[in-house]
């Protein structure tokens, strides 16, 4: 007679638990926490804990956050996802910051990611401060990879710039974060680049990067650069754009450089053409803007048909914008994902499924419907 459920549990080697454990939510982690002795056990090994990520996005989870700050020191790669607009959400990201800034030197990737609604007036200085905790040299904590990409606090030179000097062996830092003001400058990121020999992946705002900037990545004892992720806004309109020369040089020097660029709905739409450069290695192209885009479609077609790899309009329909969108259809045949969000005509679908084998996602629509438009994926 088979043995009752329970008992073949107690018989799981400790080794197998902990595979087990290393896939579950926090809050998963939490449950099995308390089940019996021997599972507390195998979920306490620092394997489980190497890579986690921790949502701090209701009240009722104070007491699971505070039984699990013991195993915050065997953390190695971390995320931290909060609703920004609780402020009981707040500062439990700033214990665990502050926690992790006492108590972790394994903590090589931090990548914290915000959501829902930003309070009246709150610009998340209790936040930066923490990250500052963090990047205290006493707390010998040594990040290899920042994603502040979805973290809505405006960043700035000084902040920035510690960061880089107290992690020299940085590969890759994410602070193009979409907030109304960029408060990094050039001579910013230049610093970054001197501070941080091993960077290969930079996301920056277009008004943080400058003719100095990429001489610094043509300098060389520069090490591979592999990707550069690129958001444009209103304040371009006043800064001087990236030479020709500066991009193919770039290119030349770091041949495996992707650029992912992406374009906000505050870019006038006279500098758009004026950024897009003929040599810059584009893999992601955004172009968020609602204006008539034909004629960057046009440019993309004849000028990254051998790089892009994903492609996003915010546009108005016309028959010009289908005609284009075939033609691109049918040069840029390394094409993954392309996402439109106005109507197009059937030749455009059938041309995208026809000509780019590699395609695995699209939203191309031939009527109106409600949003949010779902992509569809390609079996």
């Amino acid at each position: 007679m088979p043995a009752p459920v329970p008992e073949l549990w107690n018989y799981i080697p400790e080794e197998i638990l902990i595979q087990i454990f290393y896939y579950l939510s926090l809050r998963d982690r939490y449950a099995v926490f308390q089940v019996c002795r021997q599972w507390a056990t195998a979920v306490s090994s620092s394997s489980v804990w190497h890579f986690t990520e921790i949502s701090c996005d209701s009240e009722d989870e104070e007491g699971m956050l505070q039984s699990l700050l013991q195993f915050l020191s065997q953390i190695k790669h971390l995320k931290i996802v909060f609703d920004q607009s609780k402020e009981v959400n707040r500062k439990n990201v700033t214990r665990i910051l502050d926690v992790l800034a006492k108590q972790n030197h394994k903590l090589q990737q931090l990548c914290i990611a915000c959501h829902g609604e930003n309070p009246y007036f709150y610009s998340g200085q209790d936040i930066l401060q923490s990250i500052r905790n963090i990047c205290d040299t006493e707390n010998q904590i040594d990040l290899q990879h920042i994603d502040f990409r979805q973290m809505p606090f405006t960043l700035d030179d000084e902040l920035v710039e510690l960061v880089a000097t107290t992690n020299p062996n940085l590969h890759s830092l994410f602070i193009n974060n979409r907030t109304l003001v960029c408060n990094v400058a050039p001579d910013t990121i230049r610093k970054v680049l001197r501070a941080c020999p091993k960077l290969s992946a930079l996301g920056v705002y277009y008004a943080s990067l400058s003719d100095n900037v990429f001489q610094e990545l043509l300098k060389p004892e520069r090490a591979a650069f592999t990707h550069l992720d690129i958001f444009c806004e209103r304040l371009d309109k006043y800064i001087p754009v990236i030479s020709e020369e500066l991009w193919a040089a770039v290119s030349k020097k770091h041949p495996q450089l992707c650029v992912d660029l992406e374009f906000d709905h505050t870019v006038p739409a006279c500098k758009i053409p004026r950024i897009l450069k003929l040599n810059i290695p584009v893999s992601t192209l955004q172009l968020n803007t609602y204006n008539y885009m034909v004629n960057q479609i046009r440019f993309v077609t004849q000028s990254y048909s051998s790089t892009l790899k994903k492609l996003m309009l915010q546009t108005t329909s016309s028959e010009d914008l289908n005609s284009s969108l075939v033609d691109l259809a049918r040069q840029c045949r390394k094409l993954l994902e392309i996402h439109c969000y106005c109507v197009v005509s059937q030749e455009v679908v059938e041309a995208f499924l026809t000509h780019c084998p590699s395609l695995k996602q699209y939203t191309l629509k031939v009527t109106k419907e409600r949003h949010p438009w779902k992509a569809v994926t390609v079996q």
